[in-house]
């Protein structure tokens, strides 16, 4: 048996089918431990073949996974969340890799789908079923750690890494933003954790962030600051920090401060996928600030490293557009809605730019499109735009 999936998972019974459709035939055995579900998680699993196991959750992610990973079979471990999926493309290479002797983790990029801020995250989820090969951390739990452990030890193994996205991830999805349960069980692991290791720069980064999410500010920059004068050595979790520090920061309208944090996390030197976030909030600064060509510069940044990324072509449009170069905005507009064609701020910048320029009925179409979108996505936006039409006499035209 090569390869195994491994989750674990409570409640999930509106997510878990499409991730399990993303991997059954990709892996020979699924194993699915349950924290405690009171839907149809356990049914769901069970339908598709899984065998399902059972553990009190204890406030620890790691400790959960550790506990599933018992019952894994296979050489290989994959390990998916329930709100992710397996991309198709990816699979190949996955079975390539696992068949070389000499590799011992091989990590993953994941894309962030519907986050407004970093679109991708590297990952440790595909490793050898190795007898010392573990979770640790009880939040965003990796078996990083056990790795360099096992690395100093038998230094003959290698750690790879796939530079395509494998995972894509649906946490970020306003009805999954809405539901807080996870982000207050993160909340809780983590301040356990960090109640016995007050220091420690991984768990202020992670707490840190969690609170600045949640909107409580003053105790994310204290724990982020605090994990900065612990002078961490590990580099994704300097990036995080920085990176944390200058959304916080932004939060509390201080671009200055916002703008170092930012441009203290791109100096970092990790996958330029990574880097994305910091460098689009950086260019909001700059363009906030009417900083033209330093904005420009960052969002092209973002799109040179992801052509695919809508929201830098938006506000790379929004840029060229306060430049004065309106035909070039309106590439950049209509590059985003072939990214995302349902991108309503783009939809209703390209409106603009088009009105700009003179071009009635493309621009009455590009507002149009924009206002059906926000009837779904931003009722006040669509009522807003549309009130704005009216007033210059352009409904009906």
């Amino acid at each position: 048996m090569d390869l195994s999936l491994c989750m674990i998972v409570k409640n999930e019974e509106s997510s878990l089918p499409q991730a399990l459709n993303s991997a059954k035939d990709v892996v020979d055995e699924m194993v699915i431990l349950d924290t405690g579900s009171t839907d149809t998680t356990v049914e769901i699993a069970k339908e598709y073949g899984a065998r399902v196991y059972h553990c009190e959750w204890c406030n620890d992610f790691s400790a959960a996974r550790n506990d599933a990973l018992q019952y894994v079979q296979g050489k290989w471990v994959l390990v998916l969340d329930a709100d992710e999926v397996l991309t198709e493309s990816i699979v190949p290479e996955i079975k390539k890799l696992i068949h070389h002797d000499q590799y011992l983790l091989i990590n993953l990029i994941r894309q962030e789908v519907g986050a407004t801020q970093s679109p991708y995250s590297q990952v440790s989820r595909l490793f050898r079923n190795h007898p010392e090969v573990h979770f640790s951390r009880p939040y965003h739990a990796m078996v990083d750690d056990s790795v360099a452990q096992l690395l100093d030890r038998e230094p003959q193994w290698q750690v790879a890494a796939l530079p395509k996205v494998a995972i894509l991830h649906y946490g970020y999805q306003p009805e999954a933003i809405a539901s807080r349960d996870k982000y207050n069980r993160g909340v809780q692991a983590m301040e356990a954790f960090l109640a016995e290791h007050p220091q420690d720069p991984y768990g202020c980064s992670k707490l840190g962030a969690l609170y600045i999410g949640l909107g409580q500010l003053g105790k994310g920059i204290e724990l982020l600051e605090r994990g900065l004068q612990a002078q961490p050595t590990d580099t994704p979790v300097l990036f995080e920090l920085h990176y944390h520090l200058g959304n916080a920061y932004t939060r509390l309208n201080n671009p200055p401060s916002a703008a170092g944090h930012y441009q203290a996390a791109i100096k970092q030197p990790i996958l330029p996928q990574l880097k994305i976030g910091a460098y689009n909030n950086l260019g909001n600064l700059h363009f906030n600030a009417g900083e033209l060509t330093q904005a420009r510069t960052n969002y092209e940044t973002t799109v040179t490293i992801d052509p695919s990324f809508a929201p830098g072509y938006n506000n790379l449009g929004m840029t060229l557009k306060g430049m004065g170069l309106l035909e070039e905005a309106i590439k950049a507009y209509q590059q985003a809605l072939k990214c995302q064609p349902n991108y309503a701020d783009a939809h209703q910048n390209l409106g603009v730019a088009f009105l700009k320029k003179g071009k009635l009925q493309q621009s009455l179409s590009a507002f149009s499109k924009a206002i059906a979108l926000h009837e779904t996505q931003n009722p006040s936006e669509a009522k807003r735009l549309r009130q704005g039409l009216q007033d210059m006499g352009l409904l009906g035209i």
